[in-house]
């Protein structure tokens, strides 16, 4: 038997390799998705060899990651339940996409992931698995073995000679990648507790952030960032860029406690210093270049379409329905927004659009020059107060009769 296993280097994948040898006595190819991790890839193939893997595929994603992942969800304005950023949620449908590619190519008999049972990623790993691979057999070790939690894992990894980041001082779980970095579990669990100062890697505190503001420009055409302070980037180069300058002054820091879909509420504490500003330069852009009626629509999109990325619905055709619908949308939205970031917060400076939709003849307060006639205000309200008077007149008539 062969089994490939998304492999990340933290506890429970640690676990994993070891345990699924044992268990099935299978040969074991680890794989490990380069979305942005950084220094957490150092020695992972070594890592992988060591605790039970005959091979570590490490592929270069963060591209893919940006362009095809990131990008999309952004020209949606997609966040789920107002504040999250979807940074997890987005990466597992890449993840799991070439792990079928590889498994594919390994002619492996089945997957396994180490997203535990109560948690949202079993369910976006495994929805991708049947939407592009149902004939594949999916191991979910935190379903089947005899762990009760992160603690029995360090005690195993312990007794197998088997390095893991997590102690039992800090025990919180983490996940990086391009878009953001999460922390849950162990000391997070309690929602009235403050995430300690030293947790957080992408970003100062904004106490911290520099005391003067500094400003960014970002040009977009057809929904999607193209350059930053003029010079022409990839979608990856935008996120690298704007992930430096949200960390430098303490942007897209969010404490949540969000509804899983498996039920429960969980506490999430999330960095998306680039995430967060790419967002919101991409609304301002948006204000200026977006039917007044297709913008409605699109953002009345937005909860489906957040939660369906949260769900693990990427690959599903109401996903790509809708994301049909957001790129039409974005057809005309070209232009520039200029932000200053200052201590946390991101602010609008100015925005421009060669394809504006926005009249200062129009607009403007002073003498508009005949280009709008205020008298047709008073028939335009008159008809749309019509049925409010109407309503009016048959309350006023019921009160009467009680009366």
């Amino acid at each position: 038997m062969k089994i490939v296993v998304a492999y990340s280097g933290g506890l429970d994948t640690s676990i994993i390799l070891t345990w699924l040898k044992e268990k099935y006595n299978a040969e074991i190819i680890a794989f490990c998705a380069d979305v942005g991790q950084q220094e957490e890839l150092k020695g992972l193939d070594k890592k992988a060899l060591k605790t039970g893997a005959s091979r570590c595929y490490r592929d270069e994603l963060r591209e893919e990651f940006a362009r095809d992942f990131i990008y999309p969800m952004v020209r949606a304005n997609a966040l789920y339940e107002g504040q999250y950023f979807l940074g997890t949620s987005i990466a597992r449908p890449l993840i799991a996409k070439r792990h079928v590619e590889i498994a594919r190519k390994e002619n492996a008999d089945a997957v396994a992931h180490g997203a535990t049972g109560k948690g949202n990623d079993q369910v976006r790993f495994e929805l991708t698995f049947a939407a592009l691979a149902p004939d594949l057999k999916i191991i979910a070790p935190w379903r089947d073995w005899e762990f009760k939690g992160r603690t029995d894992l360090i005690n195993y990894a312990k007794a197998h000679g088997i390095a893991v980041p997590v102690t039992a001082k800090k025990p919180y779980s983490m996940d990086r990648n391009l878009l953001h970095i999460s922390f849950e579990s162990g000391i997070l669990e309690d929602p009235w507790l403050e995430p300690p100062a030293d947790m957080f890697k992408l970003s100062v505190s904004p106490e911290k952030a520099p005391n003067k503001p500094e400003y960014v420009t970002i040009d977009f055409v057809q929904g999607n960032a193209v350059a930053v302070n003029g010079k022409a980037l990839s979608p990856f180069g935008v996120m690298d860029v704007l992930n430096k300058l949200g960390g430098k002054h303490g942007i897209g820091r969010v404490d949540l406690v969000e509804n899983r879909f498996v039920g429960m509420k969980s506490r999430g504490v999330y960095e998306t210093p680039g995430g967060a500003i790419l967002h919101f330069a991409h609304r301002q852009v948006e204000t200026l270049t977006m039917d007044r009626e297709v913008m409605h629509l699109r953002d009345g999109m937005i909860p489906k379409y957040s939660e369906l990325v949260y769900n693990g619905f990427w690959f599903a055709p109401e996903r790509e329905f809708l994301q049909a619908a957001v790129d039409e949308s974005q057809k005309n939205v070209t232009g520039t927004v200029k932000l200053k970031l200052y201590k946390g917060n991101i602010i609008t400076a100015g925005r421009k659009s060669p394809v504006s939709l926005y009249n200062p003849d129009v607009a403007t307060m002073e003498d508009d020059a005949g280009a709008y006639n205020q008298a047709d205000a008073t028939g335009f309200i008159r008809l749309n107060g019509l049925r409010l008077r109407t309503r009016a007149a048959v309350l006023a008539k019921k009160r009467g009769k009680k009366k």
